[in-house]
C-alpha cells in the first residue's frame, strides 16, 4: 500500500531557508522578541506537522477567496487576494502579502481582510493581538483604514470577524518593535524573555522549540 502521509509530507515540504537580518516578516513581531530573535540566529527546519498546519491554513483561505468571489455573494467585490506589501523603516525592511482586499459595496468602503484558521470558533472571543498587529500593519501600508480578522474553524466552516480601525500611533509603535528586533539582531543582543515575564504570554514558551536556550539564557 502506499504510504500517503509520506506522500503529502512530500508534496508540502518547504525548502529551508534561513532568513536574513534586515528582512522581517508582519506575522512574527506579535510574538515573543527572543524567540524570533532566535529564528534568526539559530534558524531550524519546518517540522511536517507544522507545514501541514500552514497547509491547512492556505487551503482555507484559498477556500475563503473562492466565496469572496462567488457570484452568490453580491454584496461584496474581492479587490486582490495575497498581495505583496513592503515597508521600509531606517535600515531594514518589512515585507509581507495581504490576504484579500474587498470592497463591501452597500457603505462603499474597502476592507483589508486577514484570514485565520482555527480549530474552534467557539473559542474565539476576541481577535488575537498578533492578528491585529499584522492587520495595523497592512492597514498602514494599503493606506485603507478599515480592517478585519476573519476566523474560520477548521472543522465545520463556521467563522467569526473582528473589526479594526487603523491606528496612526499603533502602526508607528509597531514599526518601533522592528526596530528594536533588528537593533538587537545586529548587535547580537538577546533580547528580554517576554513570554517569561508577560503574563499574556506565558503560553508562547509550551510551544516554543528554543525554550531549552531560552531558558539558559544562551546567545
Amino acid at each position: 500500500m502506499i504510504d500517503f502521509d509520506k506522500m503529502i509530507d512530500n508534496h508540502i515540504a518547504r525548502e529551508h531557508r534561513p532568513k536574513a537580518i534586515g528582512r522581517y516578516y508582519p506575522s512574527e513581531i506579535g510574538s515573543c522578541m527572543r524567540k524570533v530573535w532566535y529564528s534568526y540566529k539559530y534558524p531550524l527546519e519546518v517540522k511536517p506537522d507544522l507545514a501541514k498546519i500552514f497547509e491547512v491554513g492556505n487551503i482555507m483561505h484559498d477556500f475563503v477567496v473562492e466565496v469572496l468571489k462567488s457570484d452568490k455573494n453580491k454584496e461584496v467585490e474581492l479587490l486582490k487576494s495575497e498581495f505583496p506589501l513592503k515597508i521600509k523603516g531606517q535600515d531594514f525592511l518589512v515585507s509581507g502579502r495581504v490576504d484579500d482586499l474587498i470592497l463591501v459595496k452597500e457603505s462603499g468602503k474597502s476592507w483589508v481582510v486577514e484570514v485565520k484558521s482555527t480549530k474552534s470558533v467557539d473559542f474565539v472571543k476576541e481577535a488575537d493581538k498578533k492578528h491585529l498587529m499584522q492587520l495595523q500593519l497592512y492597514m498602514h501600508a494599503t493606506g485603507i483604514h478599515n480592517g478585519m480578522v476573519l476566523y474560520i474553524d477548521k472543522t465545520n466552516l463556521k467563522s467569526k470577524v473582528f473589526s479594526e480601525k487603523y491606528s496612526e500611533e499603533k502602526a508607528r509603535e509597531i514599526m518601533e518593535r522592528f526596530g528594536q528586533l533588528h537593533q538587537l539582531l545586529s548587535q547580537n543582543l538577546l533580547p528580554v524573555a517576554e513570554a517569561r515575564k508577560k503574563e499574556e504570554m506565558g503560553w508562547m514558551c509550551r510551544y516554543c522549540e528554543y525554550c531549552e536556550k531560552c531558558e539558559k539564557s544562551e546567545a
